[in-house]
């Protein structure tokens, strides 16, 4: 959640540390700050100066004075411990002033060592569990800063990233467990962040930390430990680029990836279906004996882990479990013979993560399908499945949901046992999806004006059936968390056992009628809502020539085999949102209290 970074080198960090902060503010925040020591190359006494504030990082810099130093670091607070104030955005500062630290994870034992601490006679400013590091560090330096942070770290209970500098040395020392944490290499400077996004603008070659690393960093050298043992991390090539990372024109992020779609479908087709023939080739291979599938995810990639239940269902005959990660951390369940998969856009999520490492104790193959290489998730998994989406900056995922999907439709045929020719109609149907999907872009005009009937509306329902109910359950998080409308998402013969009771003409319900085998008692469903009053939109494919007859409003979609009609469906609920938000005026990249990584328990 929580935005780090760090420098070292020959340059002025202060310009450095901002920029960075600004790279990483899509992870959501509610302060920043940032820390420079200064005269260190000077007979003066060095100092560490530090600016915090609540708020954006461009409110920040505004007021910020010039400092100069060669090192320092930033940092973009997602409140845990402690209010919102200043006092308690990072970084922290020891007793004595001159050991500085910022810090993404919990510590979970902050409150007892906070007490022994305070018996010992150091007197804290803030609310937070990261205070504590910087005084038990001071507790432990004597001269010697890598040795000091090993000390204190060894004293933690919980998750950490960590960048710590003492005034007057040129070099930060950093270490992780449980939170992502990054080192861009360069040319007699380095830099340290929670995420390549920070780095982009500097470098496109980085080290990733693995869990129990120290590494001390200056402008001309990474040193690296675990254990105590010295370590060698291997270097990795980035591969995005700044461009990619911008807004490139559009006036969101959130547009600008919606309108990526197309691209970013191919992009993960690419090398898994044969140009001539009717093939899918994947490194992903299934244990013989293994008997189910159990997926677990987190939000949006726990909607796409839905959509897959049913098509691996339904292709493979194989049974299919889906858990929220954080509920399977304390679920027990049979799992002698069954293959666990992990989806996670950042790589990085804490739930997701601590239930691999579950499966994996548990002695379960584990398959991960992740954005981002060289991810935590990617080297606790047995196998990986790179969506290959490109950087997605804004908080409300689009093209990474969909990227999920093709990866799940592309491991459901390619473990069925399927008829040739629906074989080869369902690869077609995989290939035409770009096309699709930019069809549906093109009609942008009209969806938007369905938006702006919707935007007044306090209360919406969202209702599916079968494949397309974790597609309404995707359109209503979507339009919770960008437009701040409150949306509900029901399986549309559930209505009546309980959600008849808030229907009415103030609660527009959008529905989703795919013309498959749910097409019927889906229009039975919308005849009980609109005796009811309210208003209807519905999504129903060009050609349905019923569907009028007992809706308000409808958004036509281009015809595809049923099976591939979550993708379609999916990007009309992403623009239905999108410009609802806009209508209403909401932050649509940054929307309240969210954050891209969800990086804390």
């Amino acid at each position: 959640m929580c935005g780090i970074v760090g420098y070292a080198g020959y340059r002025d960090s202060q310009p450095i540390l901002l920029e960075s902060l600004k790279r990483l503010e899509y992870r959501g925040y509610d302060s920043c700050g940032v820390a420079i020591s200064v005269n260190s190359a000077l007979e003066t006494a060095p100092t560490i100066e530090v600016h915090k504030d609540v708020g954006r990082v461009v409110d920040m810099e505004k007021n910020l004075p010039c400092v100069h130093g060669r090192v320092g670091m930033g940092h973009t607070r997602w409140a845990t411990h402690g209010e919102v104030s200043p006092a308690n955005a990072h970084p922290h500062l020891d007793c004595s002033g001159r050991i500085a630290v910022v810090h993404n994870g919990v510590i979970e034992n902050f409150q007892s060592l906070r007490d022994e601490l305070s018996r010992e006679g150091h007197h804290f400013s803030s609310e937070t569990d990261t205070e504590v590091i910087a005084h038990l560090i001071e507790n432990y330096y004597s001269g010697d800063l890598e040795r000091a942070v090993a000390r204190a770290l060894a004293e933690l209970v919980g998750t950490y990233a960590v960048i710590v500098m003492v005034a007057g040395h040129e070099e930060l020392v950093v270490a992780r467990r449980e939170s992502p944490l990054i080192i861009g290499v360069g040319d007699k400077e380095n830099f340290v962040a929670s995420d390549v996004a920070a780095v982009l603008d500097y470098t496109g070659s980085v080290v990733y930390l693995e869990d129990g690393d120290i590494a001390v960093v200056s402008g001309e050298s990474i040193t690296i430990t675990n254990n105590g043992d010295r370590v060698q991390r291997e270097r990795q090539v980035i591969p995005w680029s700044v461009e990619e990372a911008q807004k490139g024109g559009y006036e969101h992020f959130m547009l600008k990836e919606i309108h990526e779609q197309p691209k970013a479908i191919e992009n993960t087709l690419k090398g898994h279906i044969s140009l001539i023939e009717p093939l899918i080739a994947l490194d992903v291979v299934k244990d013989e004996g293994l008997e189910d599938v159990l997926i677990v995810a987190c939000g949006t990639s726990w909607h796409a882990a839905l959509i897959g239940e049913y098509v691996i269902g339904k292709l493979c005959h194989l049974p299919v479990r889906v858990k929220v990660a954080s509920e399977f951390n304390h679920y027990d369940m049979a799992m002698d013979k069954t293959w666990v998969w992990g989806i996670s856009q950042s790589g990085e999520t804490l739930d997701t993560l601590q239930a691999i490492k579950k499966a994996r104790a548990l002695g379960c193959p584990t398959l991960a399908i992740t954005n981002v290489p060289g991810s935590s998730i990617t080297r606790i998994a047995e196998q990986v499945f790179y969506t290959r989406s490109g950087p997605e900056i804004g908080v409300a995922a689009t093209k990474t949901f969909m990227t999920q999907l093709v990866a799940l439709y592309l491991l459901a045929m390619s473990f069925a046992s399927l008829d040739m020719m629906v074989y080869e109609g369902l690869i077609e149907g995989l290939r035409l999806l770009p096309s699709k999907v930019q069809q549906v872009l093109d009609e942008v005009g009209k969806i938007a004006q369905h938006a702006r009937e919707l935007s007044p509306y306090a209360n919406v329902f969202f209702i599916g059936r079968g494949l397309n109910y974790p597609v309404a359950m995707e359109g209503a998080l979507k339009l919770k968390e960008i437009s701040y409308i409150h949306a509900e998402a029901y399986p549309a013969g559930e209505l009546k056992h309980g959600p008849f009771a808030l229907l009415g003409r103030t609660t527009p319900v959008v529905a989703i009628t795919t013309k498959d085998d749910t097409y019927e008692p889906m229009l039975t469903s919308i005849k009980e809502i609109k005796a009811r009053g309210p208003q209807v939109i519905a999504l129903a494919e060009e050609g349905d020539e019923d569907i009028e007859q007992f809706v308000d409003a409808v958004i036509r979609l281009p015809q595809v085999d049923p099976l591939f009609s979550p993708f379609l469906n999916s990007v009309a609920l992403q623009l239905l949102a999108y410009y609802t938000a806009k209508e209403r005026g909401c932050p649509i990249d940054l929307p309240a209290n969210l954050a891209k990584s969800v990086t804390v328990p």
